[in-house]
């Protein structure tokens, strides 16, 4: 008797260690399967992945009668469908078989709108193994939100909860937004397994953009002790400028004016600074001499012509090039090396509008003569920047490298809104070159405005940050 209660005591543990085992397994396989779910979603939030969600709804991240480039709405929810049609799932019904639950305990009303786009990770229905998640939503939140979370007022601790939809400045959660494209996103994935295992993991998450040099003028110019910048305006065109004020953000609210033209790097006693500024100001023109007509062109926070030096600290050619690299790698586009007709035709292909503004980039020289196009979003040559005064550009335009703009064809009346910085940085030494931007003087053209909003519109999105993670409970 002894012996067998014994045997049926080890039995009895044996099934327990056995059945903890395949708990185990199965609470880990569910938790990796819902990890992939925030996985893709947080990954196709990004512009250059190329499975990114706009590219399969063109308002997927769009409020509903509301203008490209604003945030989404508290209540406007985006699902991510995984449905597996080996078990008679399909984009139909995967919402109503394992309804979402979890959003009514965040959200006390139903959501204002909602639109889903199919998962594009390998599954079952496509004789491919894959996540066995069901679906993935994304959403905006607002501080109500966190309150339920944190129960104290997080942004910016002023003392009310507000509804508007959060916003993260690089440090710390806002509900104001600090630049295009900083919203926070909540990013919720149910996972569940053949044996009926369940697992709801959320993020929140929000783009951290990737650090540009600093845009105080219309135009920017390296120049350093010994290396003056060159500037040559087109001499007979009166209507070219570089205008530093005007300046608005996107609700068309007045800003501070910008400097016109500035001079981004380090002289030593004030004559030489003065030789720097003196001989930009000699490749302004005046016409017709000895009218200034052209000269009142070049406006922004001083007289004009207003050149003028900018404060420091200012970058070296190293850090200046890591940014160019880390542009690089996250580029929506790099434009081929060729003639102007293979590179006009692949800036053709890229459909760029002001709803699809892109990060491009000519690892090298770029040449738009004969374009007649304008484009949209972040431009990098590392090159020669050879534009065509029939070419438009509204963003943000980096002439890192070579540190030189010119032109050759001479006919157009396009212009440049936002911010265009020029740097010399392919020198031995610590130091910056002086840049070069010269125009052939019958060149036509209206020049370069500067433009917050352009700016910010512009900024290329870095990865998706985690703010926090857990583990819904059920």
């Amino acid at each position: 008797m002894l012996i067998s209660v014994v045997a049926i005591a080890l039995i009895v543990s044996s099934g327990t260690e056995s059945a903890l085992a395949g708990n185990y397994r199965s609470s880990t396989g569910v938790y990796y399967a819902a990890m992939a779910g925030l996985e893709e979603a947080r990954g196709r939030l990004l512009r250059s992945n190329p499975d990114y969600v706009v590219k399969a709804d063109a308002n997927f991240l769009l409020s509903p009668g509301m203008p490209p480039g604003t945030p989404l709405n508290v209540g406007d929810v985006r699902y991510i469908l995984n449905p597996n049609a080996a078990q008679g799932e399909n984009m139909g019904n995967v919402l109503a078989l394992y309804q979402d639950n979890e959003y009514p305990t965040e959200f006390p009303a139903a959501p204002n709108s909602t639109r889903v786009i199919a998962s594009t990770s390998p599954n079952n229905g496509q004789g491919l193994p894959g996540p066995l998640y069901k679906w993935v939503r994304i959403n905006a939140v607002s501080e109500q939100w966190l309150r339920q979370g944190l129960g104290q007022d997080v942004a910016p601790f002023d003392g009310s909860i507000d509804t508007t939809p959060l916003f993260y400045d690089g440090t710390n959660l806002t509900d104001v937004p600090a630049f295009s494209g900083s919203q926070v996103f909540e990013i919720t994935a149910m996972a569940i397994l053949p044996n009926g295992s369940q697992k709801i993991l959320q993020y929140l998450v929000a783009p951290v953009p990737i650090i540009l040099p600093p845009f105080m003028a219309a135009l920017t110019l390296s120049a350093w002790q010994g290396s003056d910048p060159v500037f040559r305006a087109p001499t007979n065109n009166a209507a070219y400028g570089v205008k530093g004020d005007g300046d608005q953000d996107c609700n068309g609210n007045p800003l501070l004016p910008k400097v016109a033209i500035g001079l981004y790097g380090q002289y030593q006693g004030v004559g030489n600074l003065n030789n720097a500024i003196n001989s930009v100001k000699a490749g302004i023109p005046s016409f017709p001499p000895p009218s200034t007509a052209a000269k009142s062109n070049y406006t922004g926070q001083g007289a004009w012509p207003d050149v003028e030096p900018l404060s420091p600290p200012f970058q070296t050619p190293s850090q200046l090039n890591s940014i160019v690299q880390t542009i690089i790698e996250s580029a929506d586009a790099v434009v081929p090396a060729g003639s102007a007709a293979t590179q006009t035709s692949y800036l053709d292909s890229l459909n760029m509008s002001p709803s699809n503004m892109l990060t491009v980039v000519a690892n090298g020289d770029l040449d738009l003569t004969h374009w007649g196009r304008t484009g949209y979003g972040l431009l990098l040559v590392t090159g020669t920047f050879t534009m065509d005064p029939d070419n438009g550009w509204f963003g943000i335009i980096l002439v890192i490298g070579e540190g030189r703009i010119n032109n050759a064809d001479i006919f157009g009346s396009r212009e440049f809104d936002g911010a265009v910085f020029v740097a010399k940085t392919n020198i031995p030494g610590p130091d910056l070159g002086g840049a070069s931007v010269s125009f052939d003087p019958a060149m036509q053209g209206t020049g370069i405005r500067y433009s917050t909003c352009w700016i910010q519109k512009a900024q290329p999105p870095g990865s998706y940050k985690i703010l926090s993670f857990h583990e819904i409970a059920q």
